[in-house]
């Protein structure tokens, strides 16, 4: 027993020194960015019919006719049908406190992915026509996003490797291999400014309605990297 404990002593000791011994590795640590512009080829548009009134079915039956007759125009669009989606069914009750009964709201949510922006003042402006009251989200995108995040990063490696380069190039050093590498890799999707399409409107006439203006403008893809790099 005596000599176990002495041996796991004399291994305990030996680590230690060896601990003290290990001198820690010159680093040398920076940032760096990188910028990517693009012009979008593509456009994500959320929609929404949205029907009010006191009686549940009475409401989730209009609601039904008001997107059949959305459904007919986008098929009589150019739109591919794997492009759209239904995303989103809801029927929800509302309680007036003062009027102290109930009235219901039904939703149905339509996302349409659209590849071919040539299509879209058309498409937007009979989407209103058609009974749409209500526009969620419209995000113009690029279908070669990956390969421009790619660059950007490459961009931003870089970047960080030239200032690495300034800063030692006084002491007489070099950076090396790099140690470590954090990314932040952020995507800006331009967004138009929406109007929400108050039902109110609707009733008073579909001409009321206002219309979309198409200025696409650009993605903003910004990479950032936290890089440590070996002193030489």
């Amino acid at each position: 027993m005596k000599k176990t404990f002495f041996i796991l002593l004399t291994l305990v000791a030996t680590v230690s020194q060896a601990q003290e011994f290990v001198k820690p590795m010159p680093l040398i640590s920076v940032s760096g960015e990188g910028k990517v512009k693009v012009a979008p080829d593509q456009a994500f548009i959320s929609i929404a019919v949205e029907t009010k009134g006191n009686n549940a079915t009475d409401v989730k039956k209009n609601n039904d006719i008001a997107v059949e007759k959305v459904i007919q125009f986008i098929k009589k669009s150019k739109l591919p049908k794997e492009d759209v989606q239904t995303k989103r069914v809801s029927l929800n009750p509302q309680y007036d406190y003062d009027k102290k009964k109930y009235s219901y709201i039904a939703t149905q949510t339509i996302e349409i992915l659209m590849k071919d922006l040539n299509l879209y003042d058309g498409v937007m402006e009979g989407l209103v026509d058609s009974g749409i009251n209500r526009i969620n989200t419209v995000e113009f995108r690029s279908s070669k996003l990956e390969f421009h995040q790619s660059e950007a990063r490459k961009l931003a490696m870089k970047d960080a490797k030239h200032k690495a380069d300034d800063y030692v190039s006084v002491l007489g050093q070099k950076a090396g291999k790099a140690f470590t590498i954090n990314d932040n890799t952020q995507v800006d999707y331009p967004r138009p400014m929406m109007y929400e399409m108050k039902s109110a409107m609707a009733d008073a006439g579909g001409n009321a309605a206002p219309r979309e203006t198409l200025a696409i403008g650009e993605i903003n893809i910004t990479a950032n990297v936290s890089v440590s790099f070996v002193l030489e």
